[in-house]
């Protein structure tokens, strides 16, 4: 559970500093994890991973307290758990940035030079592959295959698809978000 704490400390960060009190961001996260175990009374083990996915779809990603919570709902150990959110790779334990960065590593792409592509964003971004930067505007997110073969090496920024991404093309492109951001 230490990964986990570690990333949801820097969540708190990223966001102010977590729960502002009654009524606050981490009083609303809260109230929308009790609201989703509140749809699985006397839930067993066989419900975990859809309340994982509920809980992950209603707050954006697995706090501690969520793993904690749902632990406790199931009357699991946290552990437990944590070792079935980490097994599968839907499960993320940041919240994603403003822009969600999506590198497909699909056998085209791959023959294309999405490795290269890959390796700039993380080294501009300062970031791996499941983890979001620290000002929280872009996460990166390395998938199977966009479905956009015909067009390798692509990535996707929140849906919007960057065709023959070169590594010398990275830079603009994230840059051409931020500006969006500043606008």
């Amino acid at each position: 559970m230490e990964n986990v704490k570690v990333l949801a400390d820097d969540n708190a960060e990223q966001n102010g500093g977590g729960s502002s009190g009654p009524g606050g961001k981490g009083a609303k996260v809260e109230g929308r994890i009790e609201e989703v175990l509140s749809r699985h009374p006397g839930a067993g083990r066989d419900a975990l991973i859809p309340i994982l996915q509920e809980v992950q779809e209603a707050e954006g990603h697995l706090s501690r307290e969520s793993v904690i919570k749902v632990a406790r709902h199931l009357a699991l150990p946290p552990s437990k758990v944590y070792g079935v959110a980490t097994f599968y790779n839907q499960f993320r334990f940041q919240a994603r940035g403003t822009y969600n960065v999506q590198v497909c590593r699909g056998t085209a792409c791959h023959v294309k030079g999405s490795a290269a592509v890959l390796d700039a964003i993380k080294r501009i971004l300062k970031v791996e592959p499941g983890e979001t930067t620290r000002d929280g505007m872009f996460s990166l997110e390395v998938v199977a295959c966009i479905g956009a073969c015909g067009l390798a090496p692509v990535i996707a920024v929140n849906g919007e698809f960057h065709a023959g991404v070169a590594p010398e093309k990275v830079a603009a492109i994230l840059n051409s978000y931020k500006r969006r951001t500043a606008a």
